[in-house]
């Protein structure tokens, strides 16, 4: 008789299934219970709706958590991925690259100032600048920045 009771309202156990996991999920799982919770709950819809054999029932309850997860995982990756390029928080000198400024101090033997923001940078060049030359920031040497002249 519970088999039976159990076969009929298959949707139940699969959406029973499907919020333990995601109940335990929020314990802090790390996202190992999420897609198997997702993928219970879309079984368990989806047998609500339409009877399926048990067998089709475990076998794209595990095609979906497998598919989900690794769709996941490229999704993350990707995002990663343009996260680590884009990122310079805390890292004030790298965002300082490609700002264009004016030189406050001639560049003499290849060593000058310039002002950025409201602090004043060592610059470094490899020609002579007088002051006021138009300079963009190409690169940073510890607290140096490697600038070069703009052509008006």
């Amino acid at each position: 008789m519970d088999v039976e009771l159990l076969a009929e309202n298959a949707h139940w156990l699969w959406l029973s299934l499907g919020g333990l996991l995601l109940a335990a999920e929020m314990l802090g799982a790390s996202g190992y219970l999420l897609w198997s919770g997702v993928s219970a709950v879309i079984i368990g819809l989806l047998t609500w709706g339409l009877p399926l054999p048990w067998a089709w029932q475990g076998t794209l309850f595990a095609l979906l958590t497998i598919s989900i997860a690794i769709l996941w995982w490229y999704w993350l990756r990707n995002c990663a991925r343009r996260t680590i390029e884009t990122t310079v928080l805390n890292q004030r000198s790298q965002q300082l690259i490609g700002v264009r400024t004016t030189l406050t101090e001639a560049v003499v033997d290849g060593i000058g100032r310039a002002r950025i923001g409201d602090s004043t940078w060592r610059v470094k060049a490899d020609d002579a600048l007088p002051a006021g030359t138009a300079v963009e920031v190409i690169a940073i040497e510890g607290i140096t920045l490697h600038v070069r002249a703009l052509k008006v």
